[in-house]
């Protein structure tokens, strides 16, 4: 025994010893992160052995380098190069507990829109387990220090590392030659993430990455006018034309877009012991005259909240990796719906409990054409109205008033709330319904944020309805993304009630509510499949605006003859007939149908697979390319970014001076007499304050 300890200890003090054991300990956790710690759907001997190999050939690639250094030198270059390469794999794993994807330069990029409160989140999302993929790098260092593993000065020969640098590269090349022979055209057609881990690594996904970051700067350098033929040959080909029955229906009405942070379809209705979690929203939901959409479901990728309003008020999708808002917001040129409410004589604003840069919101509004955004510099502050993400919806929604009421009519206003967020945590004093039992920390929370989001907006409603508004507006109220990821499958089938969940039930699950309220109009749930991306056409012919000749990518979900395939962004799609997952197909029933097509349901599988990958793309283009520089719609003019302050004592002025010009403010209509005292709220962080909210 003693004798193979020997052989061990002076296997170790050879610098190859040291880097073999180093190359080992690294594949090893890099693979028992893949099984532990993310959901990489792998199935089938083929991919169970692609999972084993990949994290070996960026090992003996990367630590290899050390190989190159003599000395001490050599030592430390392995260590601080698996340090660093474990410090990825250890961000990767708390991004992808929550998020349920990986993380992009798109996403470190923009790291600084978003970095605010995510201490708590961090918080919730850390496990100790996790720490131990930095065990390996802390014990080799001490036996360093400690010199239990002796330095090997003795020059290795250079034939070594370029072997090893060799050798990496073969396995590589044979990692990708099997991973292209199981998946086809990985690397061209694919828009998950998920398949490239599995397939070719961590480490490659992250090289990968950074070149798709470099190659769309390039994109955008050489796009031209000419890749816009490609962009109109799409439209011309999938857009559908306005139902007239519903066409102008909306003519000069205000607009809000009420927005439901993290609420997903599955709410509606629900109930805990009993009790109704959201009856206001599901009252608006069950009205008579509103138009309600059953199957209506989020389409965002990694910029998440971000991506969902750009594809609400541009009909763009969100990209592969990072966030449109953060990476192209400040510099693209947009035609997005508040600009062309604009020049039909609207008023345009934002609001948003939180700081103005978050997203890149105070840069993006701009390029977007919103006249007003009034984030957090608007609002009154205390240590206890604010939690997570921004103020708590009901201090929100109540100081928001001020603002609206002196907005001159008609005009557009997007409200964000943000109390439904990650991690679902609320003080006790607002807690008016009991968690879940689940056992998941993270999902049982839910319900009692939601509940909290549903008492603002039935509070928001009633100051309408006191005001003129309610009957004088569209009421667009939707959900912007998922707020409980597939990585919880057991709190998730708990909550539908269900013994496990599969691939087809968790698409189901991607479904957020989407409602039209106007008065007068017919309303009802319509059961026609769509998303985010049919948010702006739906809403520009309901108001009777022509936009036959603009570039939007979604079609109205009111219209007849549209085509109901909703693309989600990792080229999965969802629709009457058929959901493709992965490779494999569901029937409307949920049943694996994969191998049992006819020739005919085939080619329509087909079909609809290169609608989707062709939608996605198309998209990709135009925000990459920046290809809308090029086209300009008629009755539509460039938006001038640098006519738009957003600092607060620019903006009240401007509103000062529109409400002069345009008397027609809510504010005006009272005769000057504010309404906010109207605004009743039982928060009860205000009960000891006045029931009036003062600005900033």
């Amino acid at each position: 025994m003693r004798s193979v300890l020997n052989k061990v200890r002076s296997g170790l003090n050879t610098r190859m010893g040291f880097f073999i054991v180093t190359v080992v300990l690294f594949w090893i956790k890099t693979y028992s992160v893949y099984v532990t710690k993310f959901s990489l759907g792998v199935s089938g001997s083929a991919q169970e052995f692609l999972l084993v190999l990949n994290p070996l050939p960026a090992a003996l690639l990367l630590l290899g380098i050390g190989l190159y250094f003599k000395g001490k030198k050599s030592y430390w270059i392995m260590m601080i190069i698996d340090l660093i390469a474990s410090l990825w794999l250890f961000a990767n794993i708390l991004y992808y507990r929550e998020f349920s994807d990986f993380l992009s330069l798109g996403i470190i990029k923009s790291s600084g829109s978003v970095s605010n409160n995510l201490g708590l989140s961090i918080g919730e999302i850390l496990k100790l387990s996790d720490l131990w993929v930095f065990a390996d790098i802390i014990v080799l260092t001490l036996l360093l220090i400690f010199k239990v593993i002796k330095v090997d000065k003795k020059p290795v020969k250079f034939r070594y590392p370029i072997a090893v640098t060799v050798l990496s590269c073969v396995l590589f090349a044979i990692n990708l030659s099997l991973a292209e022979k199981d998946r086809s055209q990985l690397l061209t057609r694919t828009f998950d993430n998920n398949y490239i881990v599995k397939y070719l690594g961590i480490d490659f996904f992250a090289a990968y990455n950074a070149y798709q970051t470099y190659k769309e700067s390039a994109t955008r350098a050489s796009a031209s006018s000419s890749d816009l033929k490609e962009v109109l040959a799409y439209l011309k080909k999938n857009r559908s034309a306005a139902n007239p029955e519903y066409y102008g229906k909306a003519k000069g009405k205000n607009v809000f877009v009420f927005h439901l942070e993290s609420f997903q379809q599955f709410m509606i209705n629900y109930k805990v012991n009993g009790e109704e979690v959201t009856p206001n929203i599901n009252k608006f939901y069950s009205d008579q005259n509103t138009i309600s959409f059953d199957n209506f479901y989020h389409q965002v990728g990694q910029g998440k909240t971000s991506d969902a309003e750009t594809m609400l008020e541009n009909s763009l999708f969100g990209l592969p990796s990072g966030s449109v808002m953060t990476s192209y917001g400040t510099n693209n040129t947009f035609q997005a719906m508040p600009a062309i409410l604009d020049q039909n004589g609207y008023t345009t604003a934002a609001f948003h409990g939180d700081v103005g840069s978050f997203w890149n919101r105070d840069n993006t509004y701009k390029s977007w054409g919103y006249q007003y955004f009034f984030s957090e510099d608007y609002y009154k502050t205390k240590s206890n109205y604010s939690v997570g993400y921004g103020l708590k919806d009901k201090i929100f929604l109540q100081q928001s008033i001020q603002y609206i009421e002196q907005l001159p009519q008609p005009f557009y206003a997007k409200i964000i709330t943000v109390t439904n967020h990650y991690p679902y945590e609320l003080d006790k004093q607002n807690q008016t319904i009991a968690k879940t039992t689940t056992g998941d920390s993270t999902v049982d929370g839910y319900v009692q944020t939601a509940r909290y989001l549903d008492e603002a907006f039935g509070e928001f409603i009633s100051y309408l309805k006191k005001v003129g508004l309610y009957d004088n507006s569209m009421i667009v109220v939707y959900g912007d993304h998922y707020g409980i990821s597939n990585n919880h499958k057991k709190a998730i089938a708990q909550l539908l009630g269900k013994d496990s969940v599969n691939s087809y039930d968790l698409a189901q699950f991607q479904k957020v509510p989407f409602m039209i309220h106007l008065s007068g109009i017919q309303g009802g749930v319509n059961h026609t499949y769509g998303g985010e991306i049919d948010v702006m056409p739906t809403l520009l012919d309901l108001l009777g605006i022509k936009n036959t000749d603009t570039i939007q990518l979604g079609n109205d979900l009111l219209s007849t003859d549209r085509n109901q395939t909703v693309a989600f962004r990792n080229g999965d799609f969802v629709s009457p007939t058929f959901t493709k997952i992965g490779s494999t197909i569901y029937n409307s029933e949920g049943e694996v149908v994969t191998n049992k097509l006819t020739a005919e349901q085939k080619k329509q599988v087909k079909e609809q697979t290169e609608f989707v990958t062709e939608q996605l793309s198309i998209s990709d283009k135009i925000v990459t390319g920046d290809l809308l520089r090029f086209y300009t719609p008629s009755n539509f003019t460039k938006v001038d970014k640098t006519k738009y302050s957003y600092k607060y004592e620019d903006a009240m002025k401007q509103l000062k001076e529109a409400q002069k010009k345009n008397p027609t403010s809510v504010l005006m209509q009272n005769g000057g007499k504010s309404t906010v005292s109207q605004y009743k709220t039982d928060a009860p962080e205000l009960k000891s304050s006045s029931s009036s909210s003062s600005s900033k």
